[in-house]
């Protein structure tokens, strides 16, 4: 009589070093990955704006781009604000571990991956790094094809599939955006919006070491976009089912070293496109920790909104 496939949970069999080095590397990212996003220790790109003064979490509207002397006094700087943007709710109890959390991945970042990633940077040629990184995106298509469907966008998920097969192939194997030149492009969708879409609240906003920023309902999808990514589960497995094979074994020690050295690659690679982009953002702004709260916060919410 058939049994039901065992799940077995994620396990390296690794030395001690071995893990924390690994752990180190598979948790860097970021939440729902987006093409041509930063280090999760790092804000991100398109969230960068001319300046204006962060709102109050109480206040309804962002001051306009030019602020006045008394706005100026009593505000702290956002580098990432945009003007007229609407404030939502900052529910953020955990505040002082985030802040904490925050600062450390910020030092790890400057004494750590930031110098990595500018000795990647001066060996690998920047036509190779966007290369790379249009190769991990095209690797996450079934979680965003899956969560287009899992919201009923049927021509996002057509968009997706389109986008794959022409990458996998003409752009030999996702190294060139050939899709992108086709206008075939549609907004990302994750499993954490998928979450939003149906009416679950974002929770507490949540920092963690070596991640990029949460809300609880994002953190819960950022562990479904790994589940449905079948790389984890048919590739290079960290999750095994007796009843479906895989490349290599389950829980392997191959399995395990592959994994890490694609996402520390993957994590270097993005740090390395983006050195020169927050450049002074730390010394222009008062409160960072809340600038880059506030900006997540109102980017998650478009984009659920989308």
């Amino acid at each position: 009589m058939k049994t039901k496939p065992e799940w077995r949970p994620v396990c390296f069999r690794l030395s001690e070093y071995t893990v924390v080095f690994a752990a180190s590397l598979i948790l860097l990212s970021g939440c729902a990955v987006q093409k041509g996003s930063t280090s999760s220790l790092t804000p991100t790109i398109e969230q960068n704006a001319p300046p204006v003064l962060i709102a109050d979490a109480s206040h309804k509207t962002i001051p306009s781009a030019t602020p006045t002397p008394e706005d100026s006094a009593e505000e702290p700087f956002d580098p990432f604000a945009k003007p007229g943007e609407e404030v939502i709710e900052e529910y953020d109890p955990w505040e002082p571990f985030n802040s904490k959390m925050f600062h450390f991945n910020q030092e790890f970042d400057r004494l750590a991956l930031k110098p990595v990633a500018k000795a990647y940077n001066s060996i690998v040629p920047n036509f190779a790094q966007i290369g790379i990184s249009n190769f991990f995106y095209n690797t996450r298509v079934t979680p965003r094809l899956m969560n287009n469907i899992f919201q009923g966008k049927f021509k996002g998920a057509g968009i997706e599939v389109g986008r794959f097969l022409i990458n996998t192939t003409a752009g030999i194997g996702g190294f060139i955006d050939v899709a992108n030149r086709f206008n075939l492009t549609t907004p990302e969708e994750d499993t954490g919006q998928t979450l939003g879409f149906y009416g679950i609240r974002p929770g507490p906003y949540i920092v963690l070491p070596f991640l990029p920023p949460f809300t609880a309902r994002d953190l819960v999808g950022y562990a479904g976009d790994i589940v449905l990514n079948p790389i984890y589960w048919l590739v290079f497995p960290i999750i095994g089912m007796d009843a479906i094979p895989s490349l290599l074994e389950s829980n392997s020690l191959e399995s395990s070293l592959i994994l890490v050295a694609a996402r520390g690659t993957e994590i270097v690679n993005s740090r390395s496109l983006n050195l020169e982009k927050y450049e002074g953002v730390e010394e222009s702004t008062l409160d960072l920790y809340a600038a880059v709260r506030n900006a997540y916060l109102q980017t998650r919410a478009k984009m659920i909104q989308e």
